[in-house]
């Protein structure tokens, strides 16, 4: 199946909680990352609210143990733990999952939440943009390590944020970490993006035939702490408010924004199915000019571009070794 719309259900008003109306989780293991905060928040609810048992790597533990046992106490299900993580860190990444590993267990559910956005440039130990280390390698790393207990949990799924800011740009392979050229926020945000669905790409390639599966979500447009770094000039000027400070028509609420990857976690429509680009709880078609805002850009599902990354983040990979 490629990028053809299902005879889905939901849509862009449905909420993550309407999509697992009905849907049984128990006995499943999911881990969500960034869920301390926006729509890690919803998309871990709605699983516990479905009986998987959740877990929430984070940055902020407090924060975290706050939103769990919130969690805990809305669904009903005790079976919600914090586990510690910076995806801007390696060595964190692989702490939290041998911590995981050990457990022995299968996963079921990876949803690959956390993310940061627009933000000034900032380079981690190895001279990585961070945008591009947080948003696609922390993400590559943690999955390729968790990859034995997505094994034993097959079938099993990865959902990967993308955002509708992967039209922005294409990867620049000869210089992702902007290290001769000018650097720009937004460039920076869609080339992570756009990393976001190749890397589901090339998962899918590579591990369908072993029952894991991988796709990619735009969840839409949302106001969350994704937004810090701009200034409320810039989303004026992006036209996300109107004229009163209202935000405009069309965004979702956390819990609306929350759907599309609960849904491509639990769907049966999806079951077998990767490699894909899902918006508003459906395969998303295709961009066209006509429809500037929705759909997916070529160059995101390029089988080439997908394997030209997995080649550059294994690199990245030997760097740490």
């Amino acid at each position: 199946m490629k990028q053809s719309p299902l005879d889905s259900p939901f849509g862009h008003a449905s909420t993550a909680l309407e999509v697992v109306d009905g849907i049984d989780l128990s006995g499943k293991m999911a881990i969500v990352t960034g869920a301390s905060s926006g729509l890690g928040v919803e998309t871990a609810k709605a699983l516990a609210s479905a009986g998987a048992e959740v877990f929430m790597p984070v940055r902020n533990r407090a924060k975290g143990e706050g939103v769990a046992e919130d969690i805990r106490s809305t669904t009903g299900n005790d079976r919600v733990e914090v586990m510690d993580m910076d995806l801007f860190v390696p060595s964190q990444v692989r702490t939290c999952a041998e911590s995981f590993l050990a457990r022995g267990g299968p996963l079921h559910i990876l949803i690959n939440n956390a993310g940061i956005m627009a933000c000034p440039l900032l380079r981690t130990s190895e001279g990585w943009e961070s945008q591009f280390a947080t948003n696609h390698f922390g993400h590559f790393l943690f999955t390729q390590l968790l990859l034995p207990a997505l094994e034993r949990g097959a079938p099993s799924r990865v959902v990967n944020l993308s955002s509708i800011g992967h039209r922005i740009t294409a990867v620049d392979f000869d210089d992702p970490h902007y290290v001769t050229r000018p650097y720009d926020k937004w460039n920076a945000y869609g080339q992570a993006k756009t990393a976001n669905v190749l890397f589901s790409v090339g998962f899918n390639a590579r591990y369908a035939d072993r029952g894991v599966t991988a796709n990619a979500v735009h969840p839409g447009g949302i106001m969350t702490g994704l937004q810090k770094d701009l200034t409320q000039e810039e989303m004026n000027a992006l036209g996300w408010f109107d004229e009163e400070g209202n935000v405009m028509e069309g965004f979702k609420t956390p819990e609306g924004g929350a759907a599309t990857a609960t849904w491509a976690a639990t769907t049966p429509l999806l079951e077998g199915q990767g490699g894909l680009y899902l918006e508003d709880c459906n395969v998303a078609a295709m961009a066209t000019p006509d429809l500037p805002y929705n759909g997916v850009h070529p160059h995101a599902i390029d089988p080439d571009a997908a394997e030209r990354l997995w080649k550059l983040s294994e690199e990245m990979l030997a760097q740490l070794s």
